[in-house]
This record gives structure tokens, C-alpha cells and sequence, in this order.
């Protein structure tokens, strides 16, 4: 079953980019709520989320004093509070409202790091019910997750098209470490002397196509392993199709793909 998040706040911009990528990414099932208190008040018992996320901004004590309904709520005692904010939000935030179950995510905001604190908070919630003992308290004090909680993976993206792959480095490096190339020989250079999670490969190229350097990796005991997605025209698939019987690539995508189907597929592939 699809984890199921309540989200609020006035960062309408974040909340809506956290929204898009939970549910395209992950296929969390996500219901947004106007920051009121009648609104919160009255949401969070007919949608029953298993974890809430409120995005602040710019807040006052007026602001923050709409987050009282999460107080006046029974079923807040049971449901896990990720705050994104700023410093100053922040400590406005804990001034006022205290509630037990809270984490706190910095902006700007990860996505990677959101990933990884719901991978925390679910298992929280698992344990919960069955594996507590008397006396532990699994949530403990609030939590604040730094951006450099988690690695961020390394990415290779290879295409001789210098604008696509500039559109590519850029989708990416919100969350990942990326180094571009605009040749088949270049990135087997840079492999010699640097480790990378995955490549992103181009499949048309001069001189050393996608082929021709999978094969080289796949000849190569360091690189063996290596997951590679090509990226490829449309015109090119049924070629790609059997590329991934005879080289064992970790599929492909069709450019110009977008920003949500690029990540999507790095996630599928390194989890």
C-alpha cells in the first residue's frame, strides 16, 4: 500500500515540487491543505495520512499559530511531522508548536534527503505496533537531517550533443554529482581515475558509439557492474532493444526525456 502524506504550508513553490516528485517518483499518494486551522483541523482525521509534511516560509507567530490544530488533534499523537523551513522559520516553528514526532528537513530542499528521512520515518511507523518495548521511544528528541546525511551518487553523462547534455546536468544536479562528457573515449578516460553509481549514455555517437563502449565496460572487470541507461532518438529503439539482450544495459530513455522520467529511472535502477 502506498504510503499516504498530508501536505501544507505557505511555500506553495516547494510544497507543489515535493508533491510532484513523491508521487511521480515513488507513487506515494499525496493530499495537499491549505494552511488554516480549520482546513488542517478538519483534514487530517477524514484523510488519515500516515505522515504529514508542512513547508514554511517567511513565517510570523500568527502564521505559525494555524499549526495549533496539529495540538488539538488526538490522532497527531500517532503521526509523524516533516518540517522544511529555513534557520529562522525553523526556530519559530519549535517556539510554538512542540509536538513529539517531529523531523526537520533544511532548505534548500534535497529530494534525495526527503527520500531518505521517509525511508527513516516509515520504518518508525513499522516498528511502532509490533516490535516496541516498554519504555522505548523510537522517535526521541526532534530530528534535524543535514544535507550531507546520505552520499549523494555520482553520475556520467555521456552525449556528443553539447545542448542536451547540458539540459541533462542541469535536471540532475539538484541531486546527484554529475560530470558531463561529449565522447565515448572521454568518459572511458574519466572511469580510469573516478567511480560513478551510473552513466547515463548517449547511443549515437561518432567515432565510439553507446554500443561500443558498453562493450568496452563490459570487458573490463572494474566497470563489469557499472549500470548504464542510454539515451536514445526514437528512431533508434528497436536497435537499443537488442543492445539490451547482447549488453545487458539497465534500459534507456527517450530524449529529450523529461526531468521527472530521468530521475524516475535513476531511482528505479540504484534504489
Amino acid at each position: 500500500m502506498a504510503l499516504k502524506i498530508l501536505l501544507t504550508g505557505k511555500n506553495r513553490r516547494i510544497a507543489g515540487n515535493i508533491s510532484e516528485h513523491l508521487m511521480g517518483d515513488k507513487g506515494y499518494k499525496v493530499v495537499e491543505c491549505d494552511p488554516t486551522y480549520d482546513e488542517l483541523f478538519k483534514a487530517i482525521p477524514k484523510e488519515a495520512p500516515q505522515i504529514m509534511i508542512i513547508c514554511l516560509g517567511d513565517e510570523e507567530k500568527d502564521t505559525i499559530r494555524v499549526f495549533d490544530a496539529l495540538l488539538d488533534r488526538e490522532e497527531m499523537e500517532t503521526i509523524p511531522v516533516i518540517v522544511v523551513a529555513n534557520n529562522e522559520d525553523l526556530k519559530t516553528f519549535k517556539t510554538y508548536i512542540k509536538l513529539n514526532k517531529l523531523f526537520f528537513l533544511p532548505r534548500p530542499v534535497s529530494i534525495l534527503s526527503l527520500y531518505s528521512m521517509l525511508a527513516e520515518v516509515e520504518k518508525k511507523i513499522e516498528i511502532l505496533p509490533e516490535e516496541e518495548k516498554p519504555g522505548d521511544d523510537p522517535w526521541k528528541e526532534p530530528q534535524i537531517l543535514p544535507e550531507n546525511h546520505i552520499r549523494r551518487k555520482k553520475i556520467l553523462v555521456v552525449d556528443d550533443d553539447a545542448e542536451q547534455l547540458a539540459q541533462i546536468k542541469g535536471h540532475l544536479e539538484e541531486f546527484y554529482d554529475v560530470t558531463a562528457v561529449r565522447s565515448g573515449f572521454d568518459a572511458l578516460k574519466y572511469l580510469e581515475k573516478h567511480e560513478v553509481d551510473l552513466m547515463l549514455l548517449d547511443y549515437i555517437m561518432p567515432v565510439m558509439d553507446g554500443p561500443k563502449v558498453l562493450f568496452r565496460l563490459r570487458t573490463t572487470r572494474a566497470h563489469t557492474r557499472l549500470p548504464v541507461i542510454f539515451l536514445t532518438g526514437m528512431t533508434d529503439r528497436e536497435k537499443v532493444v537488442k543492445t539490451l539482450v547482447e549488453l545487458r544495459p539497465r534500459g534507456y530513455l527517450i530524449k529529450p526525456a523529461k526531468k521527472s522520467e530521468i530521475v524516475a529511472k535513476i531511482i528505479d535502477v540504484l534504489g
